[in-house]
């Protein structure tokens, strides 16, 4: 069980630089709002020049997008990447894509949602990143969540993550969080990573119930769940069904597809499209207690 390398800590002063590599950028009050919390906490703040650009429903076009992500990616100066908003469009820039890591020490890279792409390729590179709020939901945060991401990435500890506990014991593993949606579409392709030792940490926002179905059915087929050491479920948020059609509940989905696994699984924590978005860190050592229903972060962030 291998973890994963942490980019160095950030301090006031470092360069940070904003980039949008997936949808289109539309709530700009938000945006800025989040901005100006990371300056005031000393940081200087550098936007991509086309953080206003949409190409259909992304942010621009795929090689101007890729761009930005590789110049942040490069640039000796800058220590950390935030991403502005999901929607859809990482994976595309991921065609081709070489993270040249010899060439500048690994930063950090905030994001969740569609930018699942993006830590997912870290992971399988072995740098860690943070699933975190995006700089549209930033500011939307409470205030214990946002001081959260300001201690793990300045290099302070963080508390564990409560939320129901399914049973199955205590297992230790690897931390892996993502979205439902994108993480299902990376399998079978060059960005999928080993799930040997892994906890996944999925959560997901409208999708029906019968669409959580076929994804964690897809996963249940494709015998990978049976390489994981746990789940922790976080926000499966608007995945109601809909109106006037018989169904299950998306809880009863999750504990149907997911409750006979055999390993501890852990729902309702605080991460996801909800009201809170925890910041989960992406390939350090984690203790999912299933019994009672703890996440605990137990890395050694010195």
């Amino acid at each position: 069980m291998k973890s994963k390398i942490l980019p160095a800590h950030l301090k006031p002063g470092d360069l940070l630089r904003v980039i949008a590599p997936s949808g289109a950028l539309r709530e700009f009050d938000a945006f800025e709002r989040s901005l100006e919390i990371w300056r005031s906490r000393g940081y200087r703040v550098e936007i991509s020049s086309n953080i206003d650009q949409s190409w259909g429903y992304l942010a621009d076009k795929d090689e101007m997008r890729r761009y930005q992500l590789a110049a942040a990616w490069q640039d000796p100066d800058c220590r950390a990447i935030l991403c502005a908003r999901g929607g859809f469009g990482s994976t595309r820039i991921l065609e081709s894509w070489n993270w040249q890591s010899n060439s500048t020490p690994p930063k950090w890279l905030i994001g969740f949602s569609d930018i699942t792409g993006l830590l997912w390729s870290l992971y399988n590179l072995g740098i860690s990143s943070v699933h975190g709020p995006v700089l549209t939901t930033f500011a939307n945060e409470p205030d214990w969540s946002i001081t959260r991401l300001f201690n793990w990435v300045e290099g302070r500890p963080i508390e564990p993550l409560k939320g129901s506990g399914w049973g199955g014991g205590v297992a230790r593993g690897i931390l892996l969080p993502g979205n439902l949606t994108v993480a299902t579409h990376l399998l079978s392709t060059p960005l999928q990573p080993d799930f040997e030792d892994v906890i996944l940490a999925f959560e997901d926002v409208t999708e029906a119930p019968y669409r959580i179905d076929r994804m964690l059915t897809q996963w249940r087929l494709s015998g990978l769940l049976s390489k994981v050491r746990g789940i922790a479920l976080g926000g499966f948020t608007r995945c109601e069904p809909p109106p006037n059609v018989p169904s299950f509940s998306v809880e009863e989905v999750l504990r149907d597809r997911l409750g006979d696994l055999g390993i501890p699984v852990i729902s309702d924590l605080p991460f996801g499209h909800g009201e809170q978005n925890a910041v989960l860190p992406v390939g350090v050592p984690v203790i999912l207690d299933g019994d009672r229903g703890i996440l605990d972060i137990v890395v050694n962030h010195s």
